[in-house]
């Protein structure tokens, strides 16, 4: 613990560098590449906090974590108080430290980054997450009195578990209902463990469900069970399936052998096992050389991977500049410094095939940026007479996902928006009473923090629609047994 220190000296400190494995060393494996803040350098990261009287920095955290209060019980040598305040706040912190995008959310609203680099606030908060995780000072899920209601979740996703905690601490029995053979949904599936070591999502699954959170895996709601079936046995339903259906676009070629959904390649290397062994179950197609199409957390996390598998050449196609890319600046970096190629201001058209319909190329097109778009990113255009090759034996498309409508279809009252994803009032309530949604199936392909967000915010609205002087009415259904 250090003594006070005044706002000159503050200032004076400057951001502490995240220690990380060399790149030519990590590029050839799959253990985590940020190492993790040492306790001296963390606690001297977090004396750079003004501690300011408005805190920008928590309005700009879509789940509300009271940032300056657990930064200074770090100044103050008080980790068990700063964990359980983290922990109070966000279930999931060492998940968050490392996969959520600080740079765009707290860190940017940090009033050191005005004139400097902000606090590392998403480093401190893995360093906390880490730390609790390996002390038994560890705060355990504290629960209010059992209410004796009952409250269904579809999906262990973030947004799923994050509600399953709120719910359950609150005093409700929650059971999950998870379509794969793993909970965790993209945290398993789609994050690499290079990123996210499952080990962490393991232990906080364990964690909810010591706090009596009952999870079900192999269970496909709209096949498994129906949502009327849900309905009949909970007094709620929160629904957080996310949005795993890819997209393609529709250019010749996409059906050739070795083009793969970014969703489809991840899920073969990350949860079936592919990663480890040639003779996986569910194996996977390395190629000398891979081509991956798209400019998100997903393209770099499906590129990273093919490298790591051993793809000489691992090659990003975007149609924008490096400026313009959606995926997070550190992992841009992180993958430059890998070897991975880049090919800016460029959009495939076609993908080239052999007599027997293998890959053997991305045919691409160079654009040219001109007027914002919708989204206030300036639109590519092609540029006649200027089509080109990127030699390749598998294409990976990493150009988003939509909501799968296998659930939906089962239940044709439920009602929709434009894009398939379910509609949702305010409460994050659909149209049918006390079926509740959030996360990538309301908002689209998103992040992982703003799932989590939802599904904290859908269980206090859970919590209150709940707490009504009339309960809605459900029968028993014997058939659905945790």
């Amino acid at each position: 613990m250090s003594p006070k220190l005044s706002t000159r000296q503050r200032l004076q400190i400057e951001r502490q560098p995240m220690p990380a494995q060399a790149p030519e060393v990590r590029r050839a494996n799959f253990a985590e590449v940020n190492l993790g803040l040492p306790e001296r350098i963390a606690l001297l990261e977090a004396e750079r906090c003004l501690l300011c009287k408005d805190p920008k920095c928590v309005a700009g955290c879509p789940v509300g974590i009271n940032i300056p209060r657990f930064i200074q019980l770090l100044t103050e040598g008080k980790l068990p108080e700063a964990a359980h305040c983290l922990l109070n706040d966000n279930p999931l912190p060492a998940v968050t430290g490392r996969v959520c995008p600080q740079e765009t959310q707290c860190e940017l609203e940090c009033i050191r980054g005005y004139k400097g680099l902000p606090v590392a606030i998403g480093h401190l908060e893995r360093f906390l997450g880490d730390w609790a995780r390996g002390h038994a000072q560890r705060p355990a899920l504290e629960a209010a009195p059992p209410t004796g209601k009952q409250v269904g979740i579809v999906g262990a996703g973030p947004g799923g578990l994050t509600a399953a905690g709120e719910l359950a601490r609150l005093g409700h029995q929650v059971t999950v209902f998870e379509a794969l053979h793993k909970p965790g949904g993209v945290l398993v599936y789609g994050i690499p463990e290079f990123r996210l070591p499952k080990q962490i999502v393991r232990e906080e699954v364990a964690r909810l469900e010591r706090a009596g959170v009952k999870i079900l895996c192999n269970t496909v709601i709209g096949r498994t069970y129906t949502l009327a079936e849900l309905r009949a046995r909970f007094d709620a339903v929160f629904i957080a399936n996310g949005a795993g259906l890819p997209v393609f676009m529709n250019i010749p070629g996409e059906n050739l052998k070795g083009v793969y959904s970014a969703n489809e390649y991840l899920t073969r290397a990350n949860l079936m096992g592919a990663r480890r062994s040639a003779r996986a179950g569910t194996p996977i197609l390395t190629g000398r050389r891979v081509a991956t199409i798209g400019g998100g957390n997903v393209a770099l996390d499906a590129v990273r991977t093919a490298k790591r598998l051993g793809a000489e050449s691992a090659t990003i196609v975007y149609r924008r500049t490096r400026k313009e890319m959606p995926a997070r600046a550190e992992e841009v970096l992180h993958a430059e410094e890998e070897g991975i190629q880049f090919e800016f201001l460029a959009a495939p058209v076609a993908i080239q095939g052999d007599a027997r319909n293998w890959v053997t190329g991305l045919q691409c097109v160079r654009m040219e940026l001109g007027e914002p778009d919708a989204s206030g990113r300036a639109r590519p255009r092609a540029i006649p007479g200027s089509e080109f090759l990127v030699p390749c034996e598998v294409v990976i498309v990493a150009i988003g996902t939509r909501a799968n409508p296998l659930l939906a279809g089962t239940c044709p009252e439920l009602k929709l928006d434009s894009r398939g994803g379910i509609a949702v009032d305010e409460q994050g309530m659909t149209n049918l009473p006390g079926v509740f949604a959030g996360g990538d199936i309301v908002r689209g392909a998103a992040t992982v923090i703003l799932a989590m967000g939802d599904g904290k915010r859908a269980a206090r609205a859970i919590h209150e629609y709940l707490r009504r002087p009339v309960s809605p009415a459900r029968a028993p259904a014997e058939r659905i047994t945790p």
